[in-house]
């Protein structure tokens, strides 16, 4: 691919980055343990996982995905990062400001499943005073290191020419002046670009049928959650390869 030397990680490092889990940590497992072979194949190199996001909503088990992500890397691995998404944002938005977003995150999107994982029940109809009730319920049953745990989450992770956010970057914006909101949310603009972003992007958030590799980003979002399907990408130096479950 063009320009595909400029956009490598580190010599001598080989990344994987994992595309939006979604409260799937049977898929999770799954990918781990092909991603520990995979990097047998390759001994000598500085192994790394960055997550990409989204960890939370949607799928079952929220909670077993983070306390997954919370342990140790596989055999063969030595670094596991694991970046914010929009959906552990929200998740956090909520703990600090219930009735700003609380009604959309639970209702629309996902955050019902990812309270249920916490063994908060919900009532049939959620209003001002049952969202109350709901943060209370969350915040006795949330253990605080699983609570700093996403709050630490960084925004992006940079490892030579590969730069890995959630979303995607604004086009045009140095790195050092992207926002947090754009790494976590960004679509259309970012998507629509054919410019370089002076680093290879890998990204997940927007799903896709079939993982999306161009000169300028990778998209690696299959919709783990409903398809069954997460999807991991390898890198190493000049080398792109797909890994799913």
């Amino acid at each position: 691919m063009p320009q595909a030397k400029r956009f490598s990680p580190s010599p001598g490092t080989r990344l994987y980055a994992v595309g939006d889990i979604h409260g799937r940590p049977d898929l999770l497992d799954k990918l781990l343990t092909r991603i520990a072979r995979d990097a047998k194949r390759s001994p000598s190199a500085r192994t790394k996982i960055v997550f990409l996001g989204d960890y939370v909503d949607r799928g079952p088990d929220s909670r077993g995905v983070v306390r997954r992500l919370m342990g140790p890397p596989p055999s063969g691995v030595e670094q596991m990062v694991c970046l914010r998404g929009n959906h552990e944002d929200m998740l956090l938005r909520f703990l600090d400001h219930p009735l700003h977003g609380g009604f959309e995150w639970i209702l629309l999107n996902g955050g019902a499943q990812a309270l249920a994982s916490w063994d908060v029940d919900l009532p049939a109809i959620i209003d001002s005073k049952e969202i109350k009730g709901l943060h209370a319920d969350f915040v006795s049953r949330l253990p605080e290191e699983e609570r700093q745990f996403m709050a630490d989450m960084p925004f992006k992770h940079v490892d030579g020419g590969v730069v890995c956010v959630h979303a995607g970057l604004r086009p045009g914006v140095a790195l050092s002046h992207q926002v947090p909101e754009d790494m976590m949310w960004i679509r259309d603009s970012f998507l629509d670009s054919k410019s370089s972003h002076g680093k290879l992007v890998v990204h997940g958030h927007t799903v896709t049928f079939e993982p999306e590799l161009h000169p300028n980003r990778i998209g690696i979002d299959t919709g783990a959650w409903r398809t069954g399907t997460l999807t991991a990408v390898g890198l190493e130096g000049e080398r792109r390869w797909i890994l799913h479950t």
